[in-house]
């Protein structure tokens, strides 16, 4: 039998942190590292975005004794909302997460930035939340309205509501998602249910988390 192709795969810079950046979520960076400073800078300038993955060995900023760094083969492309410099040698940035990749390889450059060839993984299919899991729905949209009810009344103008609009609260990925970057979570269980590439699975078991806290039942 004839050999599938391989995958297509493309080049991208990496940002390796201590936790998980699902489709659609919130993530506020603050950036002093040499290494990132010029990427960051580089891809706002040019609208481009760069890959969130989870690190499995190592810490965030780089340290003389440190362990290597290494970290999970699926991550999350993240595209700049929000910049700002305050000072010099500091950025202060919001992205939101895209489509899902899957690294092929990765090579550590010159200052201990992380590039890496990886596969585009395709978006979740929109499956509507059966009645058995609307709770979790109709509590994610409770608490929803209660962040924006307290932003509103602290008058908190420059206060960004952690989650990007527009809610779609009939959407199995999307709520499962988002709950997942509420939840108190463990950051291995948040990268496997990232892998997941059911997202009605990813809900359900969302929704025994829930249950088992006693937000929601």
């Amino acid at each position: 039998m004839p050999q599938p192709p391989p995958p297509t795969t493309m080049p991208l810079p990496l940002f390796p942190l201590g936790t998980v950046l699902f489709p659609g979520g919130f993530m506020p960076l603050r950036i002093f590292e040499v290494r990132y400073l010029d990427l960051i800078n580089k891809c706002y300038r040019n609208g481009e975005p760069f890959g969130v993955v989870s690190l499995t060995q190592g810490s965030e900023v780089l340290r003389a004794g440190a362990q290597d760094e290494r970290f999970a083969e699926v991550g999350t492309l993240a595209t700049i909302r929000s910049f700002e410099s305050p000072q010099a040698g500091l950025l202060q940035i919001e992205c939101v997460g895209g489509q899902r990749f899957r690294i092929h390889s990765s090579a550590q450059q010159q200052y201990g930035l992380w590039t890496a060839q990886v596969e585009s993984i395709e978006d979740d299919v929109a499956v509507s939340i059966p009645d058995d899991l609307r709770h979790a729905s109709v509590a994610l949209k409770r608490v929803i309205d209660t962040l924006a009810e307290r932003r509103s009344m602290q008058a908190m103008d420059a206060m960004h509501l952690p989650i990007y609009k527009p809610y779609r609260f009939e959407d199995c990925g999307w709520v499962a998602n988002r709950w997942c970057e509420f939840l108190p979570i463990q950051t291995p269980a948040k990268q496997r249910l990232l892998e997941l590439d059911s997202p009605l699975m990813r809900l359900e078991l969302v929704s025994d988390l829930l249950a088992h806290t006693g937000i929601a039942e």
